[in-house]
């Protein structure tokens, strides 16, 4: 029984080191550290499970703009995919339709934009390997002032809707 309990309490360690928001700075640098100065803060990033060979991954997450000036979201890039984009979804004339933000997504000083289906959204374009539900899928975010920064989008299963999160963007 002793050795039983003993393994229990080292997989309940184990497991309570892997909730969000518990992990030290080093592990998730832009989620857990405040925003550098009047910079940007990133959190709640995930991204739903998909198969290996899937064409396409979608991530989300929300930005606050902590400055006083505008900053901008140039690029995204991460090794889990062949490219990743920013992408908006606008409804015109009654019909939803994406499309990549070339120029990448302004942050007006002060603001706070989410990430959201439906809405602004990152495509991690030809994510060979897949993401799989209750990994970590690390992607590095490029703005024009705030640098650079790794950002760690959690994978929730399929269908799974970000938690604790109705939102609307604002910009």
């Amino acid at each position: 029984m002793r050795k039983g309990l003993s393994w229990m309490t080292g997989i309940t360690l184990l497991l309570a080191g892997c909730a969000p928001g518990d992990h030290p700075a080093e592990s998730h640098p832009a989620q857990d550290r405040p925003p550098r100065g009047d910079g940007v803060e990133i959190t709640g990033a995930w991204s739903r499970a998909v198969p290996a060979q899937a064409p396409v991954a979608a991530g989300y997450m929300t930005i606050r703009n902590h400055g006083q000036a505008e900053d901008r979201l140039l690029a995204v890039r991460s090794d889990a995919a062949g490219h990743v984009e920013i992408h908006e979804v606008r409804t015109e004339d009654g019909i939803a339709r994406m499309r990549e933000l070339e120029g990448g997504l302004a942050l007006p000083a002060g603001s706070t934009v989410e990430f959201r289906p439906g809405g602004y959204h990152l495509m991690f374009m030809a994510p060979g390997e897949g993401f799989a539900a209750g990994g970590h899928v690390a992607a590095t975010l490029e703005f024009e002032k705030a640098g650079e920064r790794v950002v760690d989008f959690e994978v929730h299963a399929g269908g799974a809707a970000q938690h604790g999160s109705d939102e609307q963007v604002h910009h």
